[in-house]
């Protein structure tokens, strides 16, 4: 624990202007980030006496071992530089709102040549419409199947509408009016457009115009006695009712506005917000959070606008934003929001009528969804915190292993051998602390040695981190596999799924050392994994394995497993280990021998990229038409020169067969067609026609 006095900056070397300061632990760690009006009054507000601190402000302090700030000309900017921080130091102290569900989108790809209508999760893409979010994507469906009556817009895949565009035949929607099968060319790209248009205007509120102009043609038809026509102008007018009905009018004024509620309590926060899109209630969305700061309910305001509206722009910031309790001070926030819609945009607390009302609706939510967070935790804690003891206490460990790794190797008889990696925290998955491994140590199927392989490659990358960041002193230069210290795990960026990142108080990749190792296996694979500890000098991490056949927990050293009772909530959260790395694992070898076997000869000339692979085979049909081809002939292709040329024909010439395949019984040759991708092989593998279960084991 460091006293804070040791890294206080010395008087007046503080300015006293808007700022953005950073608190970083002894390993150069950010694990705080904060915005001040006044860098100098906020800053001498942590270091005063511990004992006047609140309990979490004096763990932050007592945890860092330094200080910084960055001056700023606004308060804007400061909120714009906070915000962009936390987003890429991902600090242990700050407030981080942990959304409870991906919320579906109705989204229209206004960006394509024919939008299409789809339910879209995750980021958002430019040049697509969104409306939502949801709270089921069945809400979108059974919306959109009342609106494509009246509106009937594309919503088909790409592969459905290449398809159906081949054929001359639309989908099942085309033929049954609820798809204007713009894949026949039933109507020109520009009316599908103007279509398309109509619905998100539909959607986005303006339906009092459109409803008006249904009903003004059905009377027409009906005054000319076209009945059949005024029959379906009526059912479709009752069908965008039946739609407008599904969202209830809850503000008069057509107000598009979102509702902002906190429930709190000294722990844990709980936010909703309600959308409110021409008067109705367009969407719902909540958020939860520890509160590992001394905060205030505008503090957690200010921290849910951020993050809410960080990535917007435009129309995605509505004009109001209703709230329960308003940042301190309020008019950088408002000015950011301004910013980010590019018009003025009403931050307030409602005091009478409708939309107070509607806040405390939103409120109840927030009070409920805290209640309901906190009923599930503390019954998944409970479990988790058993699981984890009864681990210890059937290993021996001095205490609960709070972090887990997991390792697996797979291969298919041999071929595409790779290795995984899990963690478990506190018996939760880290995904984004998963990693991948490449064998490379040797070829040939040896789980044992590949094994032996992966540990002692991920704890060299450990005792490598910890000598940079000073916790050690280590001499390990020599690996034991014969792998240069600090090479690529995998050839290919470490294999690490999150991406890179640098020690300047980003997490690093393998920085941080598990109490429990687990592999996938028995005796040997435990006994390989305990070696390659022992070999880097490690001795305080606990090693053990658990096998498929009968779920034995096997420990190193011992010649009898340890049996841990099938009820057992210890082996439940081992078997949810050893499963996850073996789904892990499993993923990547199929994904590495799809991409093997998908290779072809054009991926061996140097500098020739996806786009004119594509080109080549479109012009010639296939790769053993592109091979009969002339250096002329291939310089026909767009964007492909005579030395490009000269060099695939090369490389063709080099990858041909060297001699017709016969069939022995007629003496017929087979031309072996060589398929119309760019990346295809010349035929499928001897196992490609076999079952399933002669075609190899993967482990």
């Amino acid at each position: 624990m460091a006293d804070p006095s040791s890294y206080r900056p010395r008087p007046g070397e503080i300015p006293d202007s808007p700022g953005v300061y950073r608190f970083r632990d002894e390993h150069r760690r950010v694990i705080y980030v904060g915005k001040a009006k006044s860098l100098r009054q906020r800053l001498a507000n942590y270091f005063q006496d511990l004992a006047n601190l609140h309990p979490r402000t004096r763990s932050m302090v007592t945890t860092a071992a330094s200080v910084e700030w960055t001056v700023v000309s606004t308060e804007v900017e400061a909120l714009q530089l906070e915000y962009s921080w936390i987003k890429e130091y991902d600090p242990r102290f700050n407030v981080k709102y942990r959304d409870d569900k991906s919320y579906p989108y109705l989204a229209v790809t206004m960006n394509e040549e024919f939008p299409r209508v789809q339910v879209m999760r995750g980021h958002k893409k430019k040049g697509v419409r969104y409306f939502g979010p949801y709270a089921h994507a069945w809400a979108i469906r059974d919306t959109v199947d009342l609106l494509l009556r009246v509106f009937p817009v594309r919503t088909c895949s790409a592969g459905v509408f290449k398809n159906a565009e081949r054929t001359g035949r639309p989908c099942l929607l085309g033929y049954i009016g609820k798809c204007s099968a713009p894949c026949v060319g039933r109507i020109s790209p520009e009316d599908h457009y103007e279509l398309a248009e109509e619905f998100c205007d539909f959607m986005a509120g303006r339906t009092g115009t459109y409803l008006r102009r249904l009903e003004k043609q059905m009377a027409e038809a009906s005054d000319e006695m076209e009945y059949e026509r005024a029959a379906r102008l009526r059912d479709d007018v009752g069908a965008l009712k039946k739609a407008m009905e599904k969202n209830a009018v809850v503000l008069a004024d057509a107000t598009d506005a979102d509702l902002i509620a906190v429930a709190e309590d000294e722990l844990e926060a709980a936010v909703q917000i309600f959308h409110v899109r021409g008067g109705r209630v367009r969407g719902q969305r909540g958020w939860v959070t520890d509160k590992v700061e001394e905060i205030t309910t505008g503090a957690l305001v200010e921290h849910a606008l951020q993050q809410l509206y960080g990535e917007e722009t435009g129309d995605s910031v509505p004009k109001e934003v209703l709230v329960p309790a308003l940042p301190d001070p309020v008019e950088p926030v408002q000015e950011w929001l301004t910013v980010r819609r590019g018009a003025n945009v009403s931050l307030r607390i409602p005091q009478r009528g409708d939309k107070k009302a509607l806040m405390e609706t939103v409120q109840r939510n927030a009070q409920q969804a805290l209640v309901l967070h906190k009923t599930k935790r503390a019954s998944d804690l409970t479990t988790r915190s058993r699981a984890l003891e009864e681990i210890a206490d059937a290993l021996d460990l001095d205490s609960a292993p709070l972090r887990i790794e997991c390792y697996d190797i797979s291969h298919l008889q041999g071929d595409d051998v790779v290795a995984s990696m899990v963690v478990f925290e506190d018996g939760l998955q880290r995904k984004n602390e998963y990693r991948r491994f490449q064998i490379k140590g040797f070829a040939g199927q040896d789980d044992v040695r590949s094994m032996h392989e992966v540990i002692t490659r991920r704890f060299r990358r450990y005792l490598a981190e910890k000598e940079k960041s000073g916790e050690w002193a280590g001499t390990e230069d020599t690996p034991v596999d014969g792998t240069p210290a600090g090479a690529s795990l995998t050839g290919e960026d470490d294999g690490v799924i999150g991406g890179p990142k640098d020690d300047d108080g980003r997490p690093r990749k393998f920085a941080y050392p598990p109490q429990l190792v687990v592999v996938d296996g028995g005796r040997p694979q435990v006994a390989a994994a305990r070696r390659a500890l022992d070999e880097l000098g490690i001795d305080d991490i606990a090693v053990c394995g658990l096998a498929k056949r009968l779920e034995e927990v096997w420990v190193p050293g011992e010649e009898d497993p340890v049996v841990l009772p099938r009820s057992s909530e210890g082996l439940y959260l081992l078997q949810r280990v050893r499963d996850e790395a073996h789904r892990f694992a499993i993923t990547y070898q199929r994904a590495k021998r799809a991409k093997r076997l998908r290779s072809g000869p054009l991926d061996e000339v140097p500098g020739l990229g996806e786009t004119r692979k594509q080109a080549l085979i479109k012009h010639f049909g296939s790769v053993r038409r592109l091979r009969a081809a002339t250096i002329e002939q291939i310089q026909e292709v767009p964007g492909i020169g005579r030395k490009t040329a000269e060099t695939i024909a090369v490389a063709l010439a080099r990858s041909a067969p060297a001699a017709p395949a016969v069939n022995t019984a007629t003496g017929e040759i087979i031309e072996e067609e060589e398929p119309d991708t760019t990346g295809g092989s010349s035929g499928e593998s001897v196992s490609a026609g076999l079952p399933d279960d002669r075609r190899g084991q993967e482990t």
